[in-house]
């Protein structure tokens, strides 16, 4: 009996990857995440817990974790993310759809798009790659810095690049924070956080007070 829970209960890894329908590589990118949760056999294989692939196939938050909605606050934060890597952006999407305080967010595969997206309406956090075919993402920074709308725009590139080759492909601009790959989750939501509660204090004090909860 134990057995068949077990089987039920859990999957490999190889399965996982069907039933989401992205590719091995991106089902070990979230286990190790976090965002999938999995145990290995004594042989070394990898067990995904069924529960964790119906969450993101669902989009609901942890088992046990999710509050009720945040109550309404005066105005939304609104955070665009760059990233062409479809995998990786996927995994902004679910981690940012558990965020607290609720933003609006928007998610682009290149960094064309990103320019287009915010020659409309400039976000207050923009969370984005620097490695990108194209135009990358030291060109769409210098770019947007030179848009007075974007003045008051908070970036953060998330890179896998180090000082030495950021600075010898020209820098970056000033104001711009830089975090290492893997992407800090944490961090990132700090920083939103952060924004949200300067824009809407009253509002964030209350959601502290009634939820103990952060992503």
């Amino acid at each position: 009996m134990s057995e068949n829970i077990i089987e039920k209960s859990f999957c490999t890894t190889r399965e996982a990857a069907r039933m989401l329908g992205v590719s091995i590589g991106t089902v070990q990118l979230w286990v190790e995440s976090g965002l999938l949760r999995a145990w290995k056999t004594t042989g070394g294989h990898r067990r995904v817990l069924r529960d964790s692939i119906d969450q993101i196939l669902h989009k609901t938050p942890t088992t046990g974790s999710a509050p009720p909605p945040p109550p309404a606050v005066s105005r939304r934060l609104r955070v665009m993310v760059v990233e062409d890597d479809m995998s990786l952006l996927r995994l902004y999407q679910v981690q940012i759809s558990r965020w607290a305080i609720a933003p609006e967010a928007t998610y682009m595969h290149s960094a064309v798009s990103a320019l287009l997206g915010m020659g409309h309406r400039c976000p207050d956090l923009l969370i984005t790659d620097l490695h990108m075919p194209g135009m990358d993402g030291f060109h769409m920074l210098r770019e947007l810095r030179k848009s007075v709308e974007a003045d008051k725009t908070t970036i953060v590139a998330v890179t896998g690049l180090d000082e030495e080759d950021i600075a010898l492909r020209g820098g970056l601009p000033a104001g711009v924070q830089i975090m290492r790959k893997p992407v800090p989750f944490d961090r990132l939501l700090g920083v939103a956080r952060d924004l949200h509660e300067a824009a809407n204090p009253a509002q964030m004090h209350s959601v502290d007070a009634s939820h103990n909860w952060t992503n």
